[in-house]
């Protein structure tokens, strides 16, 4: 009774300060990574609680290992883009003003049902209103309604992340490298590297956010 009682309390205290560690991205973005991991977490301190097989410091060894490649591999997320993408994915556009984009639902194994229920979630219940419905990473999908107003030749874009060029969304946008060249010119920037984040705007024009260091 005792020794359950002190497992318990101890693997409580301890997949507390590990959750509280590895940040509130557990919470606020739930991707397929992110959930593995809140689940194998719960499993193991459930397994350290319950089998009496298992030494305690056998089963924090484990929580807390585990926990440090979760930090390792978001750390590496931060700093390589390729890795972020590999590890989280990158959103999708599924519909594009009111056209099913069939291969990329096929792409991302998401069928016209759930589309459909998607949509319905978003208050959105036919496809011809929608002018761009993007899936997140998440599995969430966002949705731009149509208005009456004359529709956006371009959503707002990135272009330059972590200072990188996000070369997909630059053949989707049509904007060619010498154009983003030419612009980066113009506002005096000459290294991409020193660029946060870049993002084209409706109108063509560029919204830039330098780095700190």
């Amino acid at each position: 009774m005792a020794d359950t009682a002190l497992r318990t309390i101890l693997g409580f205290a301890v997949l507390l300060t590990l959750t509280r560690l590895l940040g509130k991205k557990q919470l606020s973005q739930l991707t397929v990574f992110t959930y593995i991991t809140g689940i194998a977490l719960g499993s193991m301190a459930s397994e350290m609680i319950m089998q009496k097989n298992i030494r305690i410091i056998d089963g924090v060894t484990a929580l807390t290992l585990w926990s440090l490649l979760v930090l390792a591999i978001e750390w590496l997320s931060l700093k390589s883009p390729k890795a972020r993408v590999l590890l989280d994915g990158e959103p999708a556009i599924v519909i594009k003003k009111g056209q099913i984009l069939e291969a990329s639902l096929k792409k991302h194994r998401l069928n016209l049902d759930d589309l459909s229920m998607q949509l319905r979630l978003n208050q959105v219940f036919s496809m011809m209103d929608v002018e761009y419905a993007i899936l997140e990473p998440n599995g969430a999908l966002t949705v731009l309604k149509k208005s009456e107003s004359p529709a956006p030749a371009n959503i707002p874009a990135e272009i330059i992340c972590d200072g990188k060029i996000v070369k997909k969304n630059l053949a989707e946008l049509g904007y060619s490298k010498h154009e983003l060249e030419k612009e980066l010119h113009k506002q005096k920037i000459s290294d991409i590297k020193s660029i946060l984040y870049a993002e084209l705007q409706e109108d063509r024009s560029l919204h830039i956010q330098m780095k700190n260091t």
